[in-house]
């Protein structure tokens, strides 16, 4: 019997002592003090959900080989404020700059190969990337008209309209050849409403079209 009420008398103290308020704190003057503030989480810093957004971007255009593109996203995270995603995003930077670098120009045999090699990646859609190759062929060979009607497709497929009409108008100056490819030019349909466009291609005089109408930007023009 001794056991039994010692058990029960332990049980009710238990419960007393688990329903019994908090005393809440007091100052030396008897005054209740307030709760200290809740310290703010770093989820709730926007610049952290910005950083992690670009950090994710980065590592999924690295993923489908847009290294360029990539190199944008993660070049924000490691200029960033919060350490440890910069040092990961500096790391996946480094990795991007060395894949860029493989495919530098000095990494192809002629020109011509690098030509190809920049239509290949704007046929993949890795826009961006194939940007910066048409660029680096513009500086080493400006007057290549190929090269400025790669960059007029280019262009066109990414809505840079004005850009389109300027790079193809002197693609057409250094190769008129230029005028009777762009009429059969599928990836030129956004500019076919234009006037300017129709302008260029079917000048005032301009009697037809040319055999050559068959060639494409896809098919690099030999040298």
């Amino acid at each position: 019997m001794k056991k039994k009420a010692a058990a029960r008398l332990n049980r009710s103290a238990a419960k007393h002592k688990k329903n019994k308020p908090v005393a809440s704190q007091k100052s030396a003057g008897g005054k209740a003090l307030a709760a200290p503030p809740k310290r703010p989480s770093l989820m709730d810093d926007p610049r952290f959900a910005q950083a992690v957004q670009n950090y994710e971007a980065g590592l999924k255009a690295m993923q489908g080989r847009k290294f360029e593109r990539a190199k944008g996203f993660l070049e924000k995270v490691a200029t960033g404020p919060l350490k440890e995603l910069a040092d990961r995003a500096t790391m996946h930077l480094n990795s991007c700059q060395q894949q860029l670098a493989r495919a530098s120009s000095s990494a192809f045999k002629s020109p011509e190969e690098h030509y190809d090699y920049a239509i290949s990646l704007m046929n993949a859609g890795q826009y961006d990337e194939a940007r910066s190759h048409f660029e680096k062929l513009q500086r080493q060979m400006p007057k290549a008209e190929y090269v400025w009607y790669g960059l007029a497709v280019l262009d066109c497929l990414t809505h840079h309209y004005e850009s389109a009409l300027k790079n193809l108008e002197e693609a057409i100056k250094r190769d008129a050849a230029n005028r009777f490819r762009a009429r059969n030019e599928p990836d030129f349909q956004n500019l076919a409403d234009d006037p300017r466009f129709t302008e260029l291609l079917y000048p005032e005089g301009d009697t037809g079209a040319s055999p050559e109408a068959v060639v494409t930007a896809k098919t690099p023009k030999r040298r």
